[in-house]
């Protein structure tokens, strides 16, 4: 299987595949039956990310399945937790004794039509003008990835999960914290860059 990247550290495995066309991927092979019904109407590019992710668990721990509860993916049986993303052409999957969220991000100039939507001014304050989109595509990613370990269907991106300030000479140790009325939990993002794509890895 051609692994393109491997951020794995003491506590998770966290690897990246990029699709190569002459690896089989083969659904009725990959695919769990139990999710068979929601991936029937993906377009071909999304089941081959799905695929893709399949593949890189059977490398990991061959007898598991990935199964969702709340649209949120589990391991079966649940003896780690879990956490994937996928861009085509690449995916990546994130296997821990701790609670983790990876996100997968291409820089695209179109995220400056909607940060109005993720972030407050007061995270914006120490954006340089003239690399707003590696900056945004980073909060918006960090953001994403923190979801994926604390969500609720009453929260947003913008109101209860922040980024603090951060310099790209600093990307292994980005300060950033999810928040309500009830709680706060201070976490801390790392950050990759390849091929125009942004990475990010939050650990518990």
């Amino acid at each position: 299987m051609p692994l393109y990247r491997d951020f794995s550290d003491d506590t998770a495995t966290i690897l990246v595949w990029k699709y190569d066309e002459n690896e089989e991927l083969n659904p009725d092979k990959l695919l769990e039956p139990e999710n068979a019904e929601k991936v029937k109407d993906y377009h071909p590019k999304k089941l081959l990310e799905v695929l893709m992710v399949r593949k890189l668990l059977k490398g990991l721990k061959p007898h598991s399945k990935i199964l969702y509860k709340d649209r949120e993916p589990f391991l079966s049986p649940k003896d780690a937790e879990i956490s994937i993303t996928h861009s085509f052409p690449f995916a990546a999957i994130a296997i821990s004794k701790n609670k983790i969220g990876i996100d997968l991000e291409k820089f695209n100039p179109k995220i400056l039509r909607v940060i109005d939507k993720f972030t407050f001014e007061n995270e914006r304050g120490f954006i340089p003008f003239d690399n707003e989109v590696t900056f945004y595509t980073i909060i918006w990613s960090v953001k994403e990835s923190m979801y994926k370990i604390h969500h609720s269907k009453h929260w947003s991106l913008k109101k209860h999960y922040e980024v603090r300030p951060f310099e790209l000479k600093h990307l292994h140790h980005i300060k950033c914290r999810v928040h309500d009325d009830h709680i706060s939990d201070e976490l801390k993002a790392r950050v990759e860059f390849f091929d125009d794509y942004c990475f990010t890895i939050v650990e518990e």
